[in-house]
């Protein structure tokens, strides 16, 4: 892949003719290679380095001391190694998921909502700082991916402002070194949201699959498609050289689908290197009662498919059921499918 291009985002975007084209030219780097990085100023560089601190500092608990911090009405809390699993097979990674963090009583019998199991009070600390960072950062890449998509300054807030007060969350990983039986962090998939703004370290395993002409790509959110295990053993993955402050970002499922197909939601897995990894993958989302709908070129939601097959998708149920299936065996998941509770999103329909 070589060089990935790397962009500096303005405090502010207004829908200048530089902001139209600093977004122009982030949709052509998606379309070219999947993926583009950020510059991290100095306060997020310094977000980020606590939250990676505390993130080893956790995960070098004892396993029992770790498996502690979950609860059975979010996804939020510990996963262990192998617990995750991805087209059929479990992934190596260690991660703790931060969900919105949400008292057992106004859950309203909602499946995901809960509170978070959080480890330690300076471990939150690092971790909603490092949310709050990249949360505005996200906010102002979707204004400036609209209008790099042409919705013009009449659209500029089509995406993000399905976003504010959105179900923002984030996994919290560590992966073991390679074992000679053992190679695979994570396999093959793409991220069923919107927007993916990810911090590594200087380990390095991630690789991505740009856009390649001619394959056909599953739309992971219809019945029966899934891109879990997706050209695993073709070739044309590229490794993410890890670099010093930047952030990487690339679009999810949605904005696949919101597009029509213009921007491709990246497929992406990790490998194990030679010594144990660190990363933060935080996914700014949707509103979790929000129905999206397909953009026009006016940068309006329409009805119809778009060429995406669904005329809609629930963001919330189209999480769950991804989290379902992620996670089969977990007490969340069991609780979902006992009390029936996505009968509440499917009246929303």
């Amino acid at each position: 892949m070589g060089e990935l291009a790397t962009f500096r985002v303005p405090a502010r975007i207004t829908g200048t003719t530089a902001d139209i084209m600093l977004g122009g030219a982030m949709v052509r780097a998606w379309q070219r290679d999947g993926i583009f990085q950020v510059a991290a100023d100095g306060r997020q560089e310094a977000r980020t380095r606590a939250a990676l601190a505390a993130s080893r500092r956790f995960f070098a608990r004892p396993a029992a001391e770790k498996a502690a911090y979950v609860n059975d009405t979010s996804y939020s809390g510990y996963i262990a190694s192998g617990e995750e699993v991805t087209d059929g097979r479990p992934d190596a990674s260690e991660i703790f998921t931060i969900t919105p963090d949400i008292p057992v009583a106004a859950a309203a019998g909602l499946p995901c909502h809960g509170p978070v199991p959080w480890p330690s009070p300076g471990y939150r600390a690092a971790m909603e700082a490092y949310l709050t960072g990249v949360g505005g950062l996200g906010e102002r890449l979707l204004r400036l991916v609209a209008l790099g998509l042409g919705l013009g300054p009449a659209g500029i807030d089509r995406l993000a402002g399905l976003t504010r007060g959105g179900w923002h969350h984030m996994r919290v990983l560590r992966f073991p070194a390679a074992e000679r039986t053992a190679e695979r962090g994570i396999g093959a998939h793409t991220d069923y949201g919107l927007l993916v703004i990810a911090a590594q370290d200087e380990v390095g395993g991630l690789f991505v699959r740009p856009p390649v002409p001619g394959e056909e790509r599953p739309r992971n959110w219809l019945p029966g498609e899934s891109t879990a295990g997706f050209a695993e053993d073709r070739p044309d993955w590229t490794p993410v050289r890890p670099v010093a402050r930047v952030l990487t970002v690339f679009p999810g499922d949605i904005l696949q689908f919101m597009t029509g197909g213009a921007l491709l939601s990246t497929p992406h897995r990790v490998r194990l290197a030679d010594r144990e990894r660190y990363a933060l993958a935080y996914f700014h989302e949707p509103r979790f009662g929000a129905r999206i709908r397909p953009l026009d070129p006016t940068g309006a939601q329409r009805g119809g498919d778009g060429g995406e097959g669904a005329a809609a998708i629930h963001y919330g149920e189209h999480f769950t059921r991804m989290f379902m299936r992620c996670y089969p065996q977990r007490a969340t998941t069991r609780r979902i499918e006992s009390q029936g509770l996505l009968r509440h999103l499917a009246a929303a329909r």
